[in-house]
């Protein structure tokens, strides 16, 4: 399984993300475009979001530690899954993977060669549980 990660910051490796459907598409077309793999079979893309969540109004708090922002976002095919720094994940339905295509609108993003090495280069394994990082 192949981790790309999307940052800011600087890049390793480049990727193509795919564009989005325009609003009012018919269901099963964005059905279909959510279901078609974005950088291959199996890839996992990740962003990391320093700001507050809010869907449907209400902020996205994490149930482990209270946290409130600095979120890693992460995609595989149609799913998008929090994940917080003390290392609680859990699956978003509320975020479809047209908002995290958005949201890496870029093409700037570093591979690992694990889910785990990733992880721990970002610092959302864990380590860094109950810290806000800036």
């Amino acid at each position: 399984m192949t981790l790309v990660l999307r940052t800011t910051d600087h890049t390793t490796t480049t990727t193509s993300t795919q564009p989005g459907l325009p609003v009012g598409t018919d269901p099963l077309l964005q059905l279909r475009y959510e279901t078609q793999p974005t950088d291959g079979p199996g890839a996992i893309r990740c962003v990391s979001h320093p700001h507050e969540v809010a869907l449907a109004g209400m902020p996205v708090t994490c149930s482990d530690c209270r946290a409130r922002r600095d979120w890693l976002l992460i995609n595989h095919g149609r799913n998008v899954w929090v994940r917080c720094r003390c290392g609680d994940q859990w699956l978003e339905p509320e975020i479809t993977r047209a908002d995290f295509d958005a949201l890496i609108a870029g093409t700037y993003g570093t591979t690992y060669p694990s889910v785990e090495e990733g992880l721990v280069a970002l610092g959302f394994d864990g380590v860094f549980g109950g810290a806000y990082l800036a």
